[in-house]
């Protein structure tokens, strides 16, 4: 089949290098790519904005499956200006992308269906807003309510962090929205499940790292590093989130006649073996794509096909007993400021266990540059969790770019156990 992915980062990466290895997928474009993905797709320049640009793109290239990496064309309704058209189209439309897009709503679909979740309150009023806090103490958490790219948390350990995370999201200005929540204690952990509507699919679980630097110390980012499996997701608590939130959700957005559609990402904080939901996103995770996409390999076309067309039913995931993990190199500032157009060489791989996924990367020539916060995701997969962070480390040391910076604690929780 002719497949068209839509984003350009290290999770695009990965979903190219996965489709690829099925006999199935004929040719492989991706908008708008990176250096990394054009040595898997044919990269072109469409805006993944809009929906009638990229169904003309679709209908002059006869392509048969869209797959929808970043969280924005699915708030954007992307997904629902292609499916109309009947192209086969794996995301959520507009309305079910809400429950990434809204953290409010989320919320409201929480209570409606009983899963459990942080208590909260949601304000578009500063001055109430700051109140509550004032009166609640912290540590409290403070979420902005929309799109953030994985960074608009705040976890905050002091009232005043509370209240400069109050300031900034107001300063947005009118209408902006703010979800202040009670702290969770607990164990976080991420567990990705495909949807068709009626039937679901569990895909996997992962762990990632948010903070930039070595102990959990620094700025929230868009993801440091991950690995894959989630040790505290065990078959019971999976299961467990599956029936008091997973399931109950879906159950939900089918009453209300939005049916699911895709990848539901369920960012869990697990104590005493159960489960609740701290977020949920509607894409696959980024840098947990690049352990899931290393484990699963071509099945992952499949079942996301699958997924896209209705037939999750049928479908099955078939998980080796191994184990991946993925380092984020990132250029030094970020999530701050930082440069960009840094020369990076790359090593030879030869492992076949060993990827490096560009996330933010570009061709000037035949040198390849930097030009993103996030650059590369070196990641591998072994028998074991310590096999597989020696093997992403041995591959990362060997990269030259002076400009980088990584953690050299990825999957220290699970290591340490």
């Amino acid at each position: 089949m002719n497949i068209l992915i839509l984003g350009g980062g290290g999770r695009e990466h990965a979903l190219a290098w996965a489709f690829a290895q099925n006999p199935k997928c004929d040719r492989l474009w991706c908008a708008p790519g990176n250096a990394g993905i054009a040595e898997e797709a044919e990269c072109v320049a469409l805006d993944i904005l809009d929906g009638r640009k990229l169904l003309a793109f679709v209908r002059d290239k006869a392509i048969d499956f869209v797959m929808i990496g970043p969280e924005a064309p699915l708030a954007e309704g992307v997904a629902d200006v292609l499916r109309e058209a009947g192209v086969t189209t794996f995301g959520p439309g507009r309305e079910a992308a809400r429950l990434e897009a809204s953290k409010a709503f989320t919320k409201e679909i929480c209570a409606a269906c009983g899963a459990p979740t942080a208590a909260s309150q949601t304000f578009t009023d500063p001055e109430a807003a700051r109140a509550y806090v004032a009166r609640e103490g912290a540590p409290i958490v403070v979420k902005a309510d929309g799109l953030a790219a994985g960074k608009g948390v705040t976890v905050a350990a002091t009232a005043a962090e509370a209240q400069a995370a109050l300031d900034a999201i107001f300063a947005e200005g009118p209408g902006a929205r703010v979800v202040i929540e009670e702290f969770m204690t607990g164990e976080e952990a991420s567990l990705f499940v495909l949807a068709d509507g009626e039937d679901c699919l569990v895909l996997g679980t992962a762990q990632d790292h948010k903070r930039a630097f070595d102990g959990d110390e620094g700025p929230n980012t868009g993801g440091m590093g991950a690995y894959s499996p989630a040790p505290v997701m065990t078959p019971a608590v999976t299961e467990a989130a599956m029936a008091r939130i997973l399931r109950p959700t879906l159950a939900e957005m089918v009453r209300r006649g939005t049916p699911f559609r895709g990848l539901l990402y369920a960012g869990l904080m697990v104590e005493a073996g159960i489960p609740r939901l701290v977020e949920y996103n509607v894409r696959f995770g980024d840098p947990e794509a690049q352990v899931l996409a290393t484990r699963l390999g071509a099945q992952l076309l499949d079942a996301c096909h699958a997924a896209a067309e209705g037939r999750l039913a049928e479908a099955r995931i078939n998980f080796a007993e191994d184990h991946a993990l993925c380092v984020v190199m990132a250029a030094r500032g970020y999530p701050g400021a930082f440069a960009r157009g840094e020369a990076i060489a790359l090593p030879e791989i030869d492992d076949p266990r060993v990827h490096i996924f560009h996330a933010g990367t570009r061709r000037e020539a035949a040198t390849l540059v930097s030009n993103g916060g996030r650059v590369l995701n070196v990641t591998a997969r072994a028998e074991s969790l310590a096999a597989a962070r020696d093997l992403a480390y041995g591959a990362l040391d060997a990269v030259d770019w002076p400009g980088g910076f990584a953690r050299r604690d990825i999957g220290w929780r699970a290591l340490a156990e």
